[in-house]
């Protein structure tokens, strides 16, 4: 007996909406969660944000039950990247962030966890970013540390800026300069880069020794200290190039050179009795214009 054949309204009633067909391919693969998540957040937020207006409500806690709330949709934190870390402390800076896998991941404040983190001393700037639908990603911006300052026999690294950068590990950067004493951190940078920019005079210097707040003395690999007058650092440095281009004064056997008046040079041979102005006074090259001021 040959089959009725079905009528067309019957044949477009049995096809799928488009709806349907779209939930059907999310359930196969498995995103229905990830797609009604930020309806449910939407959802949670109004509702948060009217509790939060009653007495005792607090975005601490809205923060929370939100996390808590669509933890179950999938909101997870699943990864965590950490870019621009080189010396930072690595149980620390996980302490700062305050966040583990498989936390809710609208459960933490990104602000607070971005200031805890900056707060590190070996930070100078951090970013927090979150990534739905489980990605946190911290970049660091660290502090570049350009001396070692001694004080009270203690040793820490330091930034342009003056800013102590750790007290810990400092041995890995026995290559950097050495400055001592207190108030030298703020003023490291000039003498630093007056140094730089003259590498032969740099490769003799052993530390720089801030006297009085006020100016340099160099501390010389061979034990010998060069007295630098307040202020004019770059005059001054030159002057000392000059001589030792001149008269080879750095290869002397001398414990001091004195040159904090600009229209005389000290030199003080070593085992002389300790006297500022003591020593064996040489016509230097023309001085600089600078005005005569008495030794400090």
């Amino acid at each position: 007996m040959a089959r009725k054949p079905r009528s067309a309204s019957n044949s477009l009633s049995d096809r799928p909406n488009r709806l349907r067909l779209m939930l059907r391919r999310l359930i196969k693969h498995g995103r229905v969660a990830v797609w009604l998540a930020p309806v449910a957040v939407v959802a949670l937020l109004i509702a948060g944000l009217l509790h939060s207006t009653a007495p005792g409500g607090t975005l601490a806690t809205l923060r929370e039950r939100i996390g808590n709330a669509t933890a179950f949709t999938g909101l997870r934190v699943t990864d965590i990247r950490i870019e621009g870390r080189a010396n930072t402390p690595e149980p620390l800076l996980w302490a700062a962030i305050g966040v583990r896998k498989g936390d809710p991941i609208l459960g933490f404040s990104i602000d607070q966890a971005r200031d805890r983190i900056a707060s590190l001393t070996w930070v100078e700037q951090a970013t927090v970013e979150r990534r739905l639908p489980g990605t946190i990603v911290v970049n660091l911006q660290e502090r570049r540390p350009i001396a070692v300052w001694q004080n009270q026999g203690k040793f820490v690294l330091i930034d342009r800026a003056g800013q102590v950068v750790a007290n810990q590990a400092v041995a890995a950067f026995h290559d950097l300069p050495l400055v001592v004493g207190p108030g030298a951190p703020p003023v490291a940078a000039e003498l630093l880069d007056a140094l730089t920019a003259r590498p032969a005079l740099m490769a003799r210097v052993m530390a720089g020794v801030w006297v009085a707040d006020r100016r340099w003395n160099l501390h010389m690999k061979s034990g010998m200290d060069v007295m630098l007058p307040e202020g004019h650092l770059g005059v001054a440095l030159d002057r000392l190039t000059q001589l030792q281009q001149d008269q080879a004064v750095l290869d002397r056997p001398l414990a001091a050179i004195d040159l904090r008046l600009p229209d005389r040079l000290i030199l003080r041979p070593k085992n002389e009795p300790h006297a500022d102005t003591a020593g064996t006074q040489m016509p230097p090259p023309p001085p600089a214009p600078l005005g005569a001021k008495q030794p400090t």
